[in-house]
């Protein structure tokens, strides 16, 4: 892994299983993506009223040359599935990123006016 890596557990025990499937994300990232500097992911297990049952909060913060893509309240009752969408959202967040860089934006035709 190239990436420098900060995993923070909020509110819950650290979880040997959920950084590993975070540095196993990660890596993944990297292949796709081998511009990825540094990677910040917050797991967050907030105290939730009974009635509403419990959910994690994953955020993921990526450092890219250029900026920074951020992915924040992706939450679930099963701290994988948060992780799995979590790290979804940021792949998709780092192809418009590169797209942008790229000047691979899509650009809109003139409707065409019809002859008078």
């Amino acid at each position: 892994m190239r990436t420098s890596l900060q995993i923070q557990f909020h509110g819950m025990d650290t979880s040997p299983a959920l950084e590993q499937l975070i540095r196993d994300k990660i890596e993944k990232l990297e292949q796709f993506h081998p511009n990825v500097t540094g990677c910040r992911v917050v797991v967050d297990k907030p105290h939730n009223h009974k009635s509403q049952g419990e959910h994690f909060n994953v955020a993921i913060d990526l450092a890219v040359p250029g900026g920074s893509v951020v992915v924040n309240h992706v939450h679930h009752e099963d701290a994988n599935v948060a992780l799995r969408d979590a790290f979804l959202a940021a792949r998709r967040q780092l192809d418009e990123h590169a797209r942008k860089l790229r000047g691979d934006v899509k650009s809109h035709s003139k409707p065409q006016r019809p002859a008078s």
